[in-house]
């Protein structure tokens, strides 16, 4: 297989105090737990090899730090910066407040948020007061896309350079509307956010971008008007082995309020749909705590 043009990682923070937390946490800013700063070393230690041109970041702090720590690795860091569109979803009235898989049977949504109950919304419409909708969220991703992805893409396809790699470092729901926001860009289609869902806590997916009409390393002409069409590939999703053999450390913060019972909202906030069986974050709660 031909060398791509440019290749997206997209990597989910490192485990926050709020992971540990039966809490929404979407704006929420808690940082990284000790857990989760051995995480965050770890993936930047795996992905040294990987030289980025360019590390984009949610400006919370269990993205940002785990962005830096990804940046620290790399053996010439790369432009850094940060974005709240790269944020997490937000929940509004939720956040910071009790999660429940369960509704309370006849009461009505605003009955709940009145008793304090902040049951799993399981549509794409609907949201919190003062909070974003899934809907919302990709309309946020498309933007993130289009500022923080696609200049590098048309970049690289004007100067006929291959192997380039940017790095996004984000959320797992929105790291999985990020992924479709791209995809749809693909002429071939698959921009569907179901498909790269259960996100661990700094596991990493990776798209790799053609640009149609160029060959070798000949750069391509084309106004920003008509620009060329792409073909994409997700080539690795979901990939963790850098956390595998990391065991939660007894003493500091993230051991005594840590809870292996919680894994349905840890795999909620991995993009994945609470009741399926599908791998989050969860996982790591097989090391010893």
């Amino acid at each position: 297989m031909a060398t791509p043009r440019i290749s997206i990682t997209f990597v989910r923070h490192g485990e926050s105090t709020d992971n540990l937390r039966s809490v929404w946490a979407g704006w929420e800013d808690a940082p990284l737990s000790n857990h989760g700063m051995n995480q965050a070393r770890a993936v930047g230690k795996s992905l040294s090899q990987t030289p980025f041109i360019a590390i984009h970041a949610s400006d919370l702090k269990r993205a940002y730090t785990t962005a830096q720590a990804i940046h620290d690795a790399q053996p010439t860091p790369p432009p850094f910066d940060s974005s709240p569109l790269l944020r997490e979803q937000h929940f509004g009235v939720a956040e910071g407040k009790p999660w429940s898989l369960h509704v309370e049977p006849g009461l009505s949504l605003e009955e709940h948020y009145a008793k304090g109950i902040y049951p799993v919304i399981f549509n794409r419409i609907d949201k919190f007061p003062e909070g974003e909708s899934l809907d919302d969220l990709a309309r946020r991703a498309e933007e993130a896309i289009e500022k923080f992805v696609m200049p590098h893409v048309w970049e690289v396809a004007r100067s006929g350079k291959r192997g380039v790699h940017v790095a996004v470092v984000s959320h797992g729901l929105c790291i999985s509307e990020l992924i479709a926001a791209l995809m749809r860009r693909n002429v071939t289609g698959g921009g569907s956010a179901n498909k790269y869902k259960g996100l661990l806590n700094t596991a990493w997916t990776r798209v790799a971008i053609d640009v149609q009409g160029t060959k070798g390393e000949e750069p391509l002409e084309f106004p920003d008007s008509d620009p060329p069409p792409l073909t994409m590939k997700v080539t690795d999703v979901n990939r963790h082995e850098h956390i595998d053999n990391i065991v939660r450390q007894k003493g500091g913060v993230g051991s005594a309020a840590y809870d292996p019972k919680q894994a349905d909202i840890r795999a909620f906030f991995g993009g994945a749909a609470v009741g399926e069986h599908a791998e989050s974050n969860a996982r790591d709660e097989t090391a010893k705590p």
